[in-house]
């Protein structure tokens, strides 16, 4: 497991750092997918960067931009790396920075391992079943041979407020999400909202800088399994938002996740 941190944490750097080209040269072309999702040229080049790491393992991959791999050619994966090589496009479009590198190992239905990377800020956010999860800041200036995580702010951290934090979407506020934050002021004196881009909303989960992230929005798989990994390692759990107590799946027929609940 050791060595397939590793070598996530550098593909998503390295992933990272291509993206960075296309955000600062100010000069790219957005392309519509077929559910109008936005695609850039930063995209693919993370996704390359990214295969290119990880075809060395000899694990299959699932990435958002990779071919469509039919459920019959997958079902019978025990063991896949889940990808979303530039998470959060459209914060990419706007420039906001809240866009993210996922890579997740995914077995059997469960997120084992996750890796996130924030390339604006560099930061990276590593979560495992082994190993718990961490929060390392300026991770461009360790020499890959260096042990990453020494470095590492193990997580949840200590958080002094006591208000009850809610994240939610910057992109997508559904009215079942404001209902549900309403059903929580009845609960909780002092709601407080959080809004974040892309798997950022996880790993404030995470790192307990919020309390819950109700999503009653839609999301794929590649969008929720780094940070569902992240979410687990720190001592949370992300829940069917139907009842609260089964764990989100991976590797369905159908990519797209149910609406879900992560929470502390």
């Amino acid at each position: 497991m050791k060595n397939l941190i590793q070598t996530a944490i550098q593909a998503s750097i390295d992933a990272g750092k291509a993206i960075l080209e296309v955000y600062n040269s100010g000069n790219f072309e957005v392309e519509l997918k077929s559910d109008n999702s936005p695609l850039t040229l930063a995209d693919r080049k993370a996704h390359n960067v990214i295969v290119s790491y990880l075809n060395k393992t000899g694990i299959q991959i699932l990435s958002e931009e990779g071919r469509g791999i039919p459920y019959e050619e997958r079902k019978n994966w025990n063991r896949f790396w889940l990808v979303d090589p530039l998470d959060g496009t459209k914060e990419f479009v706007k420039r906001n920075g809240e866009f993210t590198v996922n890579i997740a190992l995914i077995e059997n239905g469960k997120p084992i391992m996750g890796v996130i990377y924030v390339p604006v800020t560099d930061v990276l956010y590593v979560g495992s079943s082994a190993g718990g999860a961490y929060r390392v800041e300026k991770v461009s200036n360790f020499d890959a041979k260096v042990e990453i995580l020494q470095a590492a702010q193990k997580l949840p951290i200590d958080r002094k407020d006591k208000s009850y934090k809610v994240v939610a979407s910057r992109s997508h506020m559904s009215k079942e999400t404001e209902e549900y934050v309403e059903k929580l002021r009845q609960e909780y004196e002092n709601v407080e909202i959080v809004s974040k881009g892309s798997s950022l909303k996880l790993c404030l989960v995470a790192e307990g800088n919020a309390d819950i992230y109700p999503r009653f929005g839609p999301t794929s798989e590649w969008d929720t399994a780094a940070g569902h990994a992240v979410v687990l390692a720190s001592g949370g759990k992300v829940v069917l938002a139907e009842n609260e107590t089964k764990e989100l799946i991976y590797n369905k027929e159908n990519i797209l996740n149910p609406y879900f609940i992560a929470k502390r």
